[in-house]
């Protein structure tokens, strides 16, 4: 079983460079690594010389960025597996990947436990991330397996086989919220998506290379309610995460935490709703913010 990891990246090689040096010592290597950025000057001077790494250039956005890979990696590996350039992987991460793909040949789509989360705070140093995932228990014997309406972007692996045509939608432009939702419940009809308790990372959660508030916030309201609308989404679940986002940056807007723009994002989804209120619905709006 081949495997190819795929990082897509904008302006942040040093937690870039940390994440390769995870993959060089991975138990169960990557057959290649591909690196999905803007240009060069997005990875010069990146050393790995275990990897076999592929560059690739154009288009920025996290779905234009993941479909140029896609386009050149999926006659020539089994699994595609995406990370965001700051995930930190267990060591054994590939290892248990390959294990569950080749036990579950009904599997389309897996993603792993993130046993620390930065995205959800100020984010996390290298070393807390790195300390967490060794300590986390990985035992085959103490897997859980879920499943899943969708996997989580920062670390998901597909079936290659499965993927059969599919692309993320490049109509979620920038960081393309909710893209990972839409793409792997594309899936859902050829076989299953799972969450699995010992295949194990951590998440930087580095905010540099971002959307802004504003832009974030339009897409809080917008992007749910387009994938909706698209039937890649339940309407339960799309109204709870737009609902409960808005409601966050309604009551956080008074003291917002100093690593979040909740005054932005507030601005933004009021001027969502606004447009929605004209009946338009435009994710790509955003370019115009």
């Amino acid at each position: 079983m081949r495997i190819c990891v795929v990082i897509p990246t904008y302006g942040r090689k040093s937690v870039l460079s940390a994440l390769l040096a995870q993959l060089e010592k991975q138990d169960r290597p990557p057959d290649e690594v591909v690196i999905s950025a803007p240009d060069a000057g997005h990875v010069e001077s990146l050393t790995a010389q275990k990897l076999p790494l592929t560059y690739l250039y154009g288009r920025t956005g996290s779905c234009a960025q993941r479909n140029r890979a896609l386009d050149n990696v999926l006659d020539r590996c089994d699994v595609v597996t995406f990370f965001d350039d700051d995930f930190v992987p267990a060591k054994d991460y590939l290892a248990v990947l390959e294990a569950a793909f080749r036990e579950h040949p009904d599997w389309a789509a897996v993603t792993g436990n993130v046993v620390l989360d930065g995205a959800r705070n100020a984010g996390v140093l290298l070393e807390d991330a790195l300390n967490a995932v060794a300590q986390a228990p990985a035992r085959l014997c103490d897997q859980i397996i879920r499943e899943r309406e969708g996997v989580y972007g920062c670390n998901m692996s597909f079936r290659t086989a499965m993927i059969a045509g599919r692309r993320f939608d490049e109509a979620l432009p920038l960081y393309g919220w909710l893209e990972d939702i839409d793409f792997s419940s594309q899936m859902a009809n050829r076989g299953k998506i799972v969450w699995i308790s010992n295949l194990v990372g951590a998440h930087l959660g580095t905010k540099g290379g971002r959307s802004s508030g504003v832009r974030l916030g339009y897409s809080q309201v917008v992007n749910p309610l387009y994938l909706i609308r698209k039937g890649t989404l339940s309407r339960r679940f799309g109204l709870q995460l737009l609902i409960q986002n808005v409601g966050s940056n309604i009551t956080r807007s008074f003291s917002p935490e100093p690593y979040v723009d909740r005054r932005g994002r507030l601005r933004g989804n009021l001027l969502a709703v606004a447009h929605l209120l004209r009946l338009r619905l435009d994710p790509t709006y955003i370019l115009k913010l």
